[in-house]
């Protein structure tokens, strides 16, 4: 039914389209910092059943600044290893490689439909529940800078009209606002069918580890869920799509995994695909609608929350005074390169081990013994950290100014543009009642990070935790003209 200027009308600062993980850590966000906004969804609650399962250790240090992490870890499964088929031991340990670098090593085995309650349940018992049963229509842009996003939903009740300042699109792949913006989504779909299915009953399978199993055609992963032998396993099947009893009956063969029962089933291509952009205007994607990829490292969920935690502190601060719009510009600018860093990394591992096929098979095992070896090696080494670093999501730097600019003097600091050291003490400072604003140091640093904070500076840091700016403090002070100086550039450029 068209709608008509008779239909009902809700206004808001900023509507988030998708209730998955993303839209709700957006959602939590901004109604922590005090901004009104409205979470909408098609659905009729939260996911059932999900894929996502892994929440890596930069995710966990959000989800302490929020208050949550203690009903996640309560919840979670741990996993700080993983084993190299069934019998290996004792695996790579990447949970080791990052104490000290962060206050969560090791992964948190957590699925996506648990994330949603807990965000769902925290943003309802706060007074701005979700809309369940609100599915976006069609939107239209303003032309003029001053002008707002009206969007038309259809409801149980009938259609709705809502109108924002901002419009986050958390909607997921197929995301309709990204294709109402008619946005490119570049990238491929690769050839091969993974299936996923949960099983309960699995035998042999380490209760905190992920474990890799490789068959003669097949490849899978299997992830801890909880007691009883419960177990998500995700595979290789080939590249036909197949039937549920086809499919797990080849699994049990190729890959020796025997169970009691299936609680479900799913089969699926993988996709490896980024939006051209992040913003058009006064409406921004986040999560899934801006970038998918493949299963490899259980990266994906982890870096739409974090899009939806990054994008939600910046419309913050703007919506506050505390930014100009221009300042908009830098979530693309900051989160497009970890998406595409992301695609390229899960992109070549995809490509090693997701090729079906008897002789892939064969290089795969191979490649097992030889990273059964080297792996542990690796992580002993220097190296070590900085790759468990990557797997965790807290190795990412955000530079001052775009690529190519002048380096100003209050960005020329190694500690700006990476966030603060995981010391509880900083952890402490952005963990008040609600949110905070920004926050000026000093603040504690930590020697596993080789001394980057140092006591003779002043920071400016970030709501979302990283180092916005530093300057040098001379006799206990800092020179009034070099602070005005970043502050102002921050804020032109965003």
């Amino acid at each position: 039914m068209p709608t008509t200027s008779a239909t009902p009308l809700l206004e808001t600062e900023v509507l988030v389209v998708g209730a998955g993980p993303t839209g709700l850590m957006a959602g939590l966000v901004l109604h922590r910092r005090g901004v009104q906004s409205l979470v909408i969804d098609g659905k009729a609650g939260p996911t059932r059943e999900s894929r996502a399962l892994v929440v890596q250790a930069r995710s966990m240090e959000i989800y302490d600044q929020l208050g949550l992490a203690e009903q996640v870890l309560a919840g979670a499964n741990p996993a700080e290893r993983i084993q190299l088929g069934p019998d290996a031991a004792p695996g790579i340990d990447f949970g080791r490689a990052q104490e000290g670098w962060t206050r969560f090593p090791g992964a948190q085995i957590f699925e996506q439909s648990l994330n949603e309650e807990l965000l769902s349940r925290t943003l309802t018992a706060e007074g701005a529940a979700v809309r369940w049963g609100l599915r976006f229509a069609s939107l239209e842009v303003p032309t003029g800078p001053s002008g707002r996003v009206e969007l038309q939903v259809e409801g149980p009740d009938g259609p709705l009209r809502i109108r924002a300042r901002w419009v986050i699109g958390a909607d997921g792949a197929s995301s309709p606002v990204r294709h109402a913006l008619d946005l490119p989504f570049e990238g491929i779909t690769d050839d091969a069918t993974f299936c996923v299915a949960d099983l309960r009953g699995v035998t042999g399978s380490p209760a905190n580890s992920l474990t890799a199993r490789f068959g003669r055609q097949r490849f899978a992963i299997t992830f801890p869920m909880g007691p009883g032998g419960h177990v998500r396993v995700v595979w290789l099947h080939g590249e036909t799509e197949p039937a549920q009893e086809a499919a797990l009956a080849g699994m049990r063969e190729d890959l020796a995994l025997t169970y009691d029962r299936v609680d479900w089933f799913s089969a699926y291509r993988v996709h490896h695909r980024v939006a051209s952009h992040f913003r058009q205007g006064p409406v921004l994607l986040a999560g899934d609608a801006a970038h998918v990829h493949s299963p490899v490292g259980g990266q994906g969920m982890n870096t739409g929350l974090q899009d939806g935690h990054h994008l939600a502190h910046l419309l913050a601060d703007v919506s506050a005074g505390h930014l100009a719009d221009a300042a908009l510009d830098r979530y693309e600018r900051e989160r497009r390169p970890v998406a595409m860093t992301l695609i390229n990394a899960t992109d070549r591992a995809f490509g090693v081990i997701a090729r079906p096929g008897r002789g892939t098979g064969l290089l795969r095992r191979r490649a097992r013994d030889a990273l059964g070896i080297l792996a542990p090696r690796l992580l002993a080494t220097e190296l070590g950290p900085y790759v468990a670093g990557l797997l965790g999501q807290y190795r990412i730097r955000y530079h001052a100014v775009p690529k190519g600019d002048p380096v100003p003097r209050w960005a020329r600091d190694p500690a700006v543009g990476v966030r603060l050291p995981p010391t509880e003490e900083n952890a402490e400072a952005h963990r008040p009642t609600g949110l905070p604003d920004w926050v000026e140091g000093p603040f504690t640093f930590s020697p596993d990070l080789r001394g980057r904070l140092r006591t003779d500076r002043l920071y400016l840091v970030r709501p979302d935790g990283f180092v916005a700016a530093s300057w040098p403090v001379h006799a206990g002070a800092v020179a009034v003209a070099d602070v005005r100086e970043a502050l102002a550039a921050y804020v032109v450029r965003g």
